[in-house]
C-alpha cells in the first residue's frame, strides 16, 4: 500500500523543478514548491495545474491527487529548510542540493533526493559521511582555499534525477 505522500521542492536554485512536477503529475502526488519570495515559483505551475486538494488531479481511495501549492519564504539562511522540515510527514519526498536539509529530513522519516549529488537518493547509511565531506570543505574555504564547484547539470543527471524521483513516488516507503 502506498502511503499518502507530498514531494516538497527546495525551490531555490533548483534546476529541476519541472522535471520534478512531470514526476509528481504522473505519480498524482501533491507538491510544495518552496522557496524565498524573491524568486517567481509560480513560473513553474501550468495554468491547468489544480491548486488545492479539493480540485485535485487522480484523485482515488489510495492517493490524494496531484495539486500543486507554491509556499514563499522570507530571505534568510535555511527559511525554505525549515518550512520544509516542519510540515513534513514520514513518507514524503524532498528534492534538495542542501546536504543538512536532507539529513534533517531523514530524521523525520521522510525521503530526500538530492541535485547537487545528481539525482541520488540520500540514505540513513550515507548521510554521515555527506555531512562529514561539507564540513571538511567548507573548513578549507574558510582558511582561504578553493573546493570545485558543482559541474554543469547534464541531460544524463536529468535522466537520472527523474527515474530515480519516479522510482521514489512510486514505491512503498520504509525508512532506512
Amino acid at each position: 500500500m502506498l502511503l499518502n505522500r507530498t514531494l516538497y521542492i527546495d525551490a531555490d536554485a533548483c534546476p529541476v523543478t519541472r522535471e520534478a512536477l512531470a514526476c509528481a503529475r504522473r505519480a498524482r502526488v501533491p507538491v510544495v514548491i518552496v522557496g524565498n519570495t524573491t524568486q517567481n515559483l509560480e513560473r513553474h505551475i501550468r495554468r491547468d495545474d489544480p491548486r488545492d486538494a479539493g480540485h485535485a488531479r487522480g484523485c482515488d481511495a489510495t492517493h490524494g491527487g496531484f495539486w500543486v501549492d507554491v509556499l514563499d519564504v522570507s530571505i534568510g539562511a535555511d527559511s525554505a529548510d525549515f518550512a520544509i522540515v516542519e510540515r513534513l510527514q514520514p513518507g514524503d519526498v524532498v528534492v534538495t542540493q542542501d546536504i543538512g536539509l536532507a539529513s534533517m529530513v531523514l530524521g523525520r522519516g521522510a525521503a530526500a533526493i538530492g541535485i547537487g549529488v545528481r539525482g541520488r537518493v540520500y540514505t540513513k547509511a550515507t548521510i554521515d559521511m555527506d555531512l562529514f565531506i561539507r564540513h571538511e570543505e567548507k573548513k578549507v574555504r574558510r582558511a582561504g582555499g578553493r573546493t570545485r564547484g558543482p559541474a554543469a547539470f547534464t541531460d544524463d543527471d536529468r535522466e537520472r534525477f527523474t527515474r530515480n524521483l519516479n522510482e521514489l513516488l512510486r514505491r512503498d516507503f520504509e525508512p532506512k
